[in-house]
């Protein structure tokens, strides 16, 4: 039997760069109560959120990924040519094929990088870190692109008083290259696979081929997941710190996915975490961006000068599927 010739691993992979696109249009909670029976002071109580950024109607998933992903190569100091993988964590490209990583990186012009899409809604983004993390470390690849995006207002009906307040668009990016030292650490993911009516789709996309008179939209049953959420995800967030040797009193940034406020303040109370931590807090102003929701809330820490190069941080993604996935890194 012939022995294959494998490639040398490296020791770790890094972030090197991070981009966000933020749609130009704000959205005001009293916007969002003209389609829905509700009222500011009820939406900022339950979420938290204050405002979210809605795309244009002519803007694509694609055309904000490729924005987002400009600027993480930019941060970078690389150009699109250095590109090996372009990995775009979403569920709301609107074609099942081709992907949009595909036409991400052809409009960057990476010059034939591979490309797929990531579907693990709310956790994508930490799938897409993890997946990256693997292929730098493994030498399958130099450079990794991670996109996390969404245009959720293509699929939540905005006369659901149930989530039409939470949910929003924009997109988050950032690139992973080698590194003498591991930079990001063993990831701790999963699945619950037994609720997975929590969050879905009211059909699929046969039901509409047989019944042109509906559009699948976005259903969430919110008390099941506010608790699926509060009582599993401390865990493993505890799983990824553990994973990596460190303890809540190690970390200085928490950037949880902003699925809302009172979920974020229940996962601080329960992970112990020390007042010194920073913690995330985009959706007042984001909304609920899904996949998009953790590289969006980084990037904005970064431009704003609330974290330095070399910090201990945090993320952890959890939504449909019942998808969830952690991970500990170092700031760029």
């Amino acid at each position: 039997m012939t022995a294959l010739r494998m490639p040398s691993t490296r020791a770790g992979s890094r972030i090197l760069g991070v981009g966000a696109y933020r749609p130009e249009r704000v959205v005001t909670n009293d916007e969002v109560c003209q389609h829905i029976d509700s009222s500011d002071e009820w939406i900022r109580e339950r979420s938290g959120i204050v405002e979210r950024r809605y795309a244009a109607p002519d803007e694509s998933v694609v055309d904000m990924a490729t924005d987002a992903a400009g600027k993480a190569l930019a941060h970078a100091g690389i150009t699109a040519d250095a590109v090996d993988v372009v990995l775009v964590a979403t569920v709301t490209h609107p074609y099942q094929t081709p992907s949009a990583a595909a036409a991400v990186a052809d409009r960057l012009g990476t010059g034939g990088a591979a490309a797929m899409d990531v579907s693990a809604a709310c956790a994508g983004f930490c799938y897409g870190l993890a997946q990256a993390d693997a292929l730098v470390r493994a030498s399958t690849a130099e450079h990794v692109l991670v996109v996390g995006v969404e245009k959720l207002t293509d699929i939540v009906d905005r006369t659901d008083r149930t989530i039409a307040f939470l949910f929003a668009d924009g997109a988050g990016a950032v690139v992973v290259g080698p590194s003498q030292t591991p930079q990001i650490g063993p990831v701790v993911w999963g699945s619950d696979g037994a609720q997975l009516d929590a969050i879905t789709m009211t059909q699929s996309w046969t039901e509409y081929r047989d019944d042109p008179h509906g559009w699948p939209s976005l259903t969430m049953k919110g008390q099941a997941v506010f608790r699926w959420a509060v009582r599993d995800m401390a865990a493993v967030a505890r799983k990824a710190l553990e994973a990596t040797g460190l303890t809540a009193a190690d970390l200085d940034v928490f950037v949880p996915h902003q699925a809302n406020m009172r979920i974020t303040d229940a996962m601080i109370k329960e992970l112990g975490l020390p007042g010194s931590v920073l913690v995330a807090r985009d959706i007042v102003t984001a909304g609920n961006t899904s996949a998009a929701s953790i590289p969006l809330a980084l990037d904005r820490l970064i431009a704003d000068g609330s974290v330095h190069t070399g910090q201990t941080a945090l993320f952890i993604g959890f939504g449909a599927g019942l998808a969830y996935a952690a991970q500990v890194v170092t700031l760029p």
